[in-house]
């Protein structure tokens, strides 16, 4: 009789880790973690143990030789969100060489749905602070993106009924989103540029490209290399983030040398799990820890930045898309889906209100710590994309009872008539 003792925490079957994984790709799942992550933020931030959260975010860690001595919160922001970003990469390539943004017939009305998403709230933003005292125009840009997990969790959960052209129209948008989000964040938030380290960045991913297409490349190889790259695109002043865009890139998204998927698909399957998984909740954890008490909640009402972030979410995204989406279709030969209706698209624009992820990026890099308004636009942000995720999911619950209602009518007229 044996007596050894059952382990409770033991090492995961490859059976169990495959499981594992596949439950961090699932869109439900990476929405939960990144909530969690904020919940931890916010309830450790307004405790008593409100120091020792900012402490452990204040603790410097690596070489400063390399101008990489970076506090363990700017390693969340600067280097977990390249993993993020790395996927959006990925992704942003499948969908323009094989998905929706191949062919412009399909893509034009997301297209500019999201860029009609993206003006509008900046233009509330900025028409909020120029005509406010103590306003500032550094932050016009908080409210122009779409968080993909949540915003797709929330159309998964509370729209089930609703036609599948309105997930391809949301996840088209919020991939452009992303894109138009990448390019602001490389275009306005690079205050100096050293040509040199970006140029040996440059040559970096220049030189994953070429790697990553030969058979028989192995991790070991294309991770390094890839870590160089952000370390080279971090020393050039130039966001870091942008170097995992860049690298998720060069992925071929056509499957080659006769294999079933593409490289591109593969690593998006291997590297969701670590972005959703992790690099997105941690970042969360040490972004979203803002003080809510009714003092903090009374300054952010009054702050002008933090006003027009809120607007921008919740009222400038939906009318920004809607007013793109009403045009196009009006002046042009495009046409929405046929099983889509207007009041299915306004629900779907309200949910495209939840910023999140890529706002509270754009969030830190518009104020520093030591701005006054830095606590303010991260509590808008996480304000402004409740109220969205609230009444998005309130509009998105009744259209999806009126299309159950549809279906019932539909199959009692048709067994009617079947009987007649």
């Amino acid at each position: 009789m044996s007596n050894a003792k059952p382990t409770i925490f033991g090492r995961l079957t490859p059976g169990g880790r495959r499981n594992f994984a596949d439950t961090l790709r699932a869109e439900n799942t990476g929405a939960i973690l990144l909530l969690a992550g904020t919940v931890v933020a916010l309830v450790w931030a307004n405790s008593p143990w409100r120091e020792a959260y900012l402490s452990l975010g204040s603790i410097v860690v690596g070489p400063s030789a390399l101008h990489l001595d970076l506090s363990i919160a700017q390693w969340a922001t600067d280097g977990l969100l390249a993993i993020f970003f790395f996927v959006v990469g990925v992704e942003l390539k499948r969908e323009m060489v094989t998905g929706q943004l191949r062919r412009p017939s399909t893509a034009i009305v997301p297209i500019l749905a999201a860029v009609g998403g993206m003006i509008v709230p900046a233009l509330v933003y900025t028409l909020v602070n120029s005509m406010s005292d103590g306003g500032s125009l550094d932050g016009w840009a908080i409210p122009v993106a779409t968080d993909i997990a949540f915003a797709v969790a929330i159309l998964t959960i509370f729209g089930k009924r609703l036609p599948t052209a309105l997930r391809a129209f949301l996840l088209t948008l919020a991939v452009v989103d992303d894109l138009l989000g990448i390019i602001v964040i490389g275009a306005f938030y690079t205050e100096s540029l050293a040509f040199a380290w970006l140029g040996a960045s440059l040559a970096a991913i220049a030189l994953f490209a070429v790697l990553v297409r030969r058979r028989g490349m192995t991790a070991w190889v294309l991770i390094p290399l890839g870590v160089i790259a952000w370390g080279f695109m971090h020393a050039s002043g130039i966001h870091a983030t942008i170097a995992g865009v860049l690298l998720g890139f060069m992925v071929p998204a056509i499957a080659r040398h006769g294999a079933s998927i593409s490289l591109a698909e593969r690593y998006e399957h291997k590297w969701r799990p670590v972005s959703a998984g992790l690099a997105v909740p941690v970042f969360a954890l040490f972004a979203a820890g803002v003080t809510l008490s009714p003092d903090a909640l009374a300054s952010t009402a009054g702050d002008p930045a933090a006003q027009g972030v809120a607007l921008g979410l919740v009222v400038g995204k939906p009318i920004g898309i809607l007013l793109a989406t009403f045009l196009l279709v009006k002046l042009t030969k495009a046409n929405l889906d046929a099983s889509v209706r207007w009041l299915d698209l306004a629900a779907v624009a309200c949910v495209a209100g939840i910023g999140f992820t890529v706002s509270l990026l754009i969030g830190e890099l518009s104020f520093p710590a030591s701005s006054p308004h830095s606590e303010h636009v991260k509590a808008a942000v996480l304000i402004g994309s409740a109220t969205s995720a609230v009444i998005g999911a309130l509009l998105l619950t009744w259209r999806t009872r009126v299309a159950a209602k549809a279906e019932v009518t539909a199959e009692v007229t048709a067994e009617f008539t079947a009987d007649a």
